[in-house]
């Protein structure tokens, strides 16, 4: 199943987006650190050419992959999969009915009623038997979905239930804003939020993972059983990176 959860520990994750790229991928897994990356098609429109390459070079590194979308319809989670992704994550999930739409667009029967088309990467560009692929591809890929909204939380208990579900993913900056307290979110309301998603996810056995905006939130989320922390991005890392550059040579600049 999830290659990153299987081994029951704390697990970490790298995220790219405007500046998602192959060789970026080559260098995390090269830095060694991180169990996978995820790409991110809801925000950047991600080709699939592209996330097909990205899922290439985390193969090559050893780096587990999947991919954020917006859950508009099958093929736009379909397709990721197909390009080797390990798993889809998906973004902005509001209801159980909308969650469980999902996970039918990302399993073959009897889980789900994916497309069928073994012609991708995850088919063996078409040299995998059909019932062997419908058979793998239900067991190896994952399918995450995105706690970001209060109605969701609303309704995690229901959503954490569902069948065949492999994870969910809290995102505090859009699940504060949903609860009209935009960036607070060391907020009370905020807090037991992520709180009561823990809870959901530990009575249903379904992993749980954060995007947390510091340190202190990364460790209370563990000590309340997060499996998966998504630290650092793309953008951040590069610029941090120049920062630091100038911090070392800060006696050259000039007033």
């Amino acid at each position: 199943m999830q290659k990153m959860w299987t081994e029951k520990k704390l697990t970490t994750v790298f995220g790219l987006g405007q500046f998602c790229d192959p060789k970026y991928i080559e260098m995390v897994g090269l830095a060694g650190g991180w169990d996978g990356v995820w790409l991110d098609q809801e925000h950047t429109g991600l080709t699939i050419d592209r996330i097909g390459q990205c899922t290439r070079a985390a193969r090559l590194v050893g780096l587990d992959c999947f991919v954020r979308v917006a859950p508009t319809d099958y093929a736009t989670i379909m397709r990721p999969l197909e390009a080797g992704a390990h798993g889809v994550m998906a973004a902005q999930i509001r209801s159980v009915e909308q969650a469980a739409a999902v996970i039918e667009w990302a399993k073959f029967h009897p889980k789900g009623l994916r497309g069928v088309n073994s012609s991708g990467c995850d088919g063996a560009f078409g040299t995998m038997p059909m019932l062997q692929y419908m058979k793998q591809a239900n067991e190896e890929t994952y399918i995450i979905l995105q706690v970001e909204h209060f109605a969701a939380v609303d309704a995690v208990e229901k959503i954490a239930a569902l069948k065949h579900l492999d994870g969910l993913f809290i995102g505090p900056a859009d699940l504060s804003q949903s609860m009209g307290l935009p960036g607070q979110i060391d907020h009370p309301d905020v807090v037991k939020a992520i709180e009561r998603v823990a809870k959901a996810s530990k009575a249903n056995g379904v992993p749980w993972s954060i995007l947390p905006k510091d340190a202190a939130l990364a460790k209370r989320c563990v000590e309340w059983g997060c499996s998966m922390l998504s630290l650092g991005h793309d953008n951040l890392a590069i610029y941090r990176g120049l920062k630091s550059f100038q911090g070392e040579f800060e006696w050259l600049q000039r007033k």
